[in-house]
C-alpha cells in the first residue's frame, strides 16, 4: 500500500464535487428535453414511450453489469473515460437523425406561417368541411375570429393530434401512417378539429382505419404560438410531394432515432455507478465515507445551472446553428462540448488501485435476500411504481407545457425549482424522518406525487406548472430518503450499497421502462391528462395498500453487534461472556456462508 497523494482526502474530495457538478451540467443538457427534441422530429407519443422505455430499461440493467466488470478486471479508469468520451461522438449523433419535415427548423426560425391540416394513413381519404373565418363573420358575426387574412394557427396535442383548420378540404392522403401534420397554404381558422382514429374496421394494417372528426370547441393560439409546436409539417399548395412524408420516412427516422439512443445509452449509463463506486471505495479505504453522502448536492446544482442555461443558449443560438431540421440541436452540442471538460476532469479522479478483499456484488444473493423479507418486498413494489409515475412526468411533461405555450426556458426553470427545492430541504431530513417514520415519510412522498400527477392534468397556462415543482422536494426527496433509510435499516451487514444499487437500478429503472412504454399508448389512446389521472389513481391506490400492510408485517429483531461487544466487555460471569461470545461467532459464521464465493 502506498502512503502516498493517492490518499489525499481534501483533494479527493474536490475533484468529487466537480466531477459531479459537471456532470449534473452535462446531463440537464439533454436529457430533460430529449423528448421534447424526439416530437419535434415528427415521432408521436407511442415511438417516443418505446424510445424511452429502450433506454431505461438499458441503463437499469447494462449500468450494474459494467460497473461488475470494471471492478473484477481493475478497468475502472478505462471506462471512465471511454464512457466520457464515447458520449461525445454519440450524443451527435442524434443530431443527424433526419426530421419528417425537412423544412422545420427553416420555417421555425423565419417565422413563416402556414395553414395546417392531418396527413392520415396509407389509402385513407378524409372529407374536412371547415367554415371558413369569411362565412363565419357573415353567420355568426359575434364568433368570428380576429384573424389576419391567409394566416392561420394549429395546435397539435401530445397525443400527435392536430387541432386545426381551413377551407373545406377533400383530399386523399397516402402520404404518413400516424397522426402528423402537412400543411397547404389558405384561408383563416374558425373552429378547431380534433382527429380520432376508430380502430373498428382496422384489419391487416394497424394504421388503417376510419377517422372521425369532433369539434373541440378550443381556442386558438395567437401569434406563431403552432408554429413553435413540434412536428409542425407545412408545405405550400402544389409542393406537397416534395415533402418526403412517406412509412418509409417514419420507418428510417424511428430506428435510426431507437438505434442512436440505444448506443448513446450503452457507452453513457456506466459512468455514474463506476464512478460512485470507485470514490466509495476510495473514501472507506481511508475511513472517510461519512463525507460521501453529501456530494449529490453537487450533482443537482450542476443540473439546476445547467437546465437554465442551456435553455436560454437554445433561444438565442439555435437559429444561428442549424438551418434546416428540428430546433435543439444545441443541446447536443452543449452535451459534447460538457462532456470533453468531464473528461478532463475525470484523469484525476479518484480510482484505488488497491482495494481490500470483500464478496462481490451479486445480484442474485441480494434479489434472494429481497425475496425472503416481505419489507423489502413491499418496498420493491412501491419503488417500481414510484419509477413507472415518475416516467410519465419525464418523458410528456414538457409536451404538455409546450402545448400551452411553454417556452424551453421555463421549461427549464421549472426543473430548476424542483431540484433546489430538495437540496433546501435536505437540511430537515434527519428531523424529517425522526417525526414522520420511513413509513411515514414514505406515505407522504406518494401522497405528493400523486397530488402533483393530477396538478399536471388540468394544467391551464404555461406557468401554471410551476407551483407544483415545489412538490418535488418531497414527491422526489423526501420519498428518496426515507426509501433509502429503509434500506438500510432492513439491509444485512455490506449489503447496504448492493441493496441500493438494485433498488435505484432495476427496480426503479424498470418501473421507468414499462411506465415509458404504456405511457405512450395510453397518450395516443386517450391523452395526456387521461395519463396523470389514471398513474395518480394507481398510486393512491397503492398508497392505501402500503400504509396497511405495512404494520401487519413482521419485524424481525436484528443482531446488534455493539450491544452484543458491550455484553462481552461488562463483569458478568464467564459462562453468560461464553454464551454472548458463542452468539456473537454463530451470527458472523452464518453472515460469511451468505456471502461466501
Amino acid at each position: 500500500m502506498n502512503a502516498n497523494p493517492q490518499w489525499d482526502i481534501s483533494r479527493t474530495l474536490g475533484v468529487a464535487r466537480l466531477f459531479q457538478l459537471v456532470c449534473g451540467v452535462r446531463d440537464a443538457c439533454v436529457t430533460p428535453f430529449l423528448t421534447l427534441y424526439l416530437r419535434q422530429l415528427g415521432l408521436a407519443a407511442p415511438w417516443v414511450g418505446i424510445l424511452m422505455g429502450t433506454k431505461h430499461l438499458i441503463a437499469a440493467f447494462w449500468a450494474p453489469f459494467c460497473a461488475f466488470l470494471a471492478k473484477s478486471y481493475q478497468k475502472r479508469r478505462m471506462l471512465l473515460i471511454g464512457s466520457l468520451l464515447g458520449s461525445v461522438g454519440a450524443s451527435l449523433l442524434m443530431a443527424l437523425v433526419p426530421p419528417l419535415d425537412k423544412d422545420l427548423g427553416y420555417r421555425s426560425c423565419n417565422g413563416s406561417h402556414s395553414v395546417t391540416t392531418t396527413v392520415l394513413p396509407p389509402g385513407v381519404a378524409l372529407t374536412l368541411n371547415f367554415t371558413s373565418a369569411q362565412e363565419l363573420a357573415l353567420n355568426h358575426p359575434a364568433e368570428a375570429p380576429s384573424l389576419p387574412d391567409k394566416r392561420s394557427t394549429g395546435i397539435r396535442d401530445a397525443s400527435g393530434f392536430r387541432k386545426g383548420s381551413g377551407r373545406s378540404i377533400k383530399e386523399p392522403f397516402s402520404h404518413l401512417p400516424s397522426y402528423f401534420v402537412g400543411s397547404i397554404e389558405g384561408a383563416g381558422t374558425a373552429s378547431g378539429v380534433l382527429l380520432h382514429p376508430v380502430t373498428s374496421g382496422m384489419k391487416d394494417n394497424p394504421w388503417e382505419g376510419a377517422f372521425k372528426v369532433v369539434s373541440t370547441a378550443l381556442p386558438l393560439l395567437a401569434g406563431d404560438s403552432a408554429l413553435g409546436s413540434p412536428a409542425n409539417l407545412s408545405v405550400t399548395k402544389g409542393n406537397i410531394g416534395a415533402l418526403d412524408l412517406s412509412w418509409e420516412g417514419l420507418q428510417w427516422t424511428f430506428i435510426l432515432s431507437l438505434g442512436s439512443v440505444v448506443f448513446w445509452e450503452l457507452l453513457t449509463a456506466p459512468l455514474e455507478q463506476v464512478a460512485d463506486d470507485s470514490l466509495y471505495e476510495y473514501l472507506d479505504f481511508v475511513d472517510a465515507t461519512d463525507r460521501y453522502k453529501n456530494l449529490w448536492i453537487w450533482r443537482l446544482l450542476g443540473m439546476s445551472a445547467g437546465v437554465c442555461g442551456i435553455a436560454a443558449l437554445e433561444g438565442q443560438l439555435d437559429c444561428f446553428l442549424v438551418t434546416s431540421g428540428p430546433r435543439g440541436v444545441i443541446h447536443f452540442y452543449g452535451y459534447s462540448l460538457v462532456s470533453t471538460l468531464a473528461l478532463l476532469v475525470s484523469i484525476a479522479f479518484p480510482v484505488p488501485v488497491y482495494r481490500r478483499r470483500e464478496p462481490s456484488y451479486k445480484p442474485v444473493k441480494v434479489l434472494s435476500l429481497v425475496g425472503g423479507d416481505p419489507r423489502l418486498i413491499l418496498l420493491a413494489f412501491t419503488v417500481f411504481l414510484i419509477g413507472a409515475a415518475t416516467s410519465t412526468v419525464q418523458n410528456f411533461l414538457f409536451w404538455h407545457m409546450k402545448d400551452h405555450g411553454s417556452s424551453e426556458l421555463v421549461m427549464g426553470f421549472s426543473v430548476a425549482l424542483s431540484l433546489l427545492g430538495e437540496i433546501l430541504l435536505h437540511p430537515f431530513k434527519t428531523r424529517l424522518l425522526r417525526k414522520l417514520s420511513r413509513v411515514g415519510s414514505v406515505g407522504l412522498g406518494l401522497g405528493c406525487l400523486s397530488g402533483q400527477l393530477l396538478y399536471y392534468s388540468f394544467l391551464w397556462s404555461w406557468w401554471s406548472v410551476l407551483p407544483a415543482q415545489i412538490m418535488s422536494a418531497i414527491s422526489n426527496g423526501a420519498l428518496w430518503w426515507a426509501v433509502e433509510a429503509s434500506i438500510e435499516d432492513l439491509a444485512t451487514p455490506r449489503t447496504e450499497r448492493p441493496l441500493s444499487t438494485m433498488f435505484r437500478g432495476h427496480f426503479y429503472g424498470g418501473g421507468a421502462s414499462l411506465g415509458s412504454f404504456v405511457g405512450g399508448f395510453v397518450v395516443m389512446h386517450f391523452s395526456l391528462a387521461v395519463l396523470y389521472q389514471a398513474s395518480c389513481v394507481v398510486l393512491l391506490l397503492w398508497l392505501a395498500l402500503f400504509l396497511s400492510i405495512q404494520p401487519k408485517l413482521p419485524q424481525e429483531r436484528k443482531i446488534n453487534y455493539s450491544k452484543l461487544l458491550a455484553v462481552e466487555a461488562s463483569d458478568t460471569s464467564d459462562s453468560e461472556q461464553g454464551t454472548e461470545r458463542d452468539w456473537l461467532v454463530k451470527a458472523m459464521r452464518e453472515e460469511h456462508s451468505d456471502w461466501k464465493g
